[in-house]
């Protein structure tokens, strides 16, 4: 079974920056890509970044220059380091694989509020 945990999230004053990490228990971490997920009120959940085993990332148009995701394969975790936030990116953050999330690994997902 696969466990991801997410934490880092809070309470941020615009222009401000956070780094969440994600801590992945199972098999998935060494043979799948991993990104991070937000859902804000009302919306969908929507990828916020990816990146795969070699490296590769992908960010959506709204983050790209501000936000950055990495990956430590020795330790199992992804981080997503995020700057300059803005209020719309308040939002539950999420991790999962990533291109294609696990339905079954959602987790309970770190809070982000971006608010002066």
């Amino acid at each position: 079974q696969v466990q991801l945990v997410e934490s880092g999230g809070g309470l941020v004053q615009p222009g401000g920056s956070l780094r969440l990490s994600c801590a992945a228990s199972g098999r998935i971490f060494g043979i799948l890509g991993m990104g991070f997920y937000r859902q804000a009120p009302g919306k969908q959940r929507e990828l916020v970044a990816g990146i795969t085993l070699d490296g590769n990332t992908n960010y959506a148009d709204s983050v790209k220059g501000r936000f950055t995701i990495s990956r430590d394969n020795a330790k199992n975790t992804v981080y997503l380091q995020m700057s300059s936030l803005k209020p719309e990116d308040t939002a539950v953050y999420y991790c999962n694989t990533f291109p294609s999330p696990l339905a079954s690994s959602w987790g309970q997902g770190t809070q982000v509020t971006v608010s002066s």
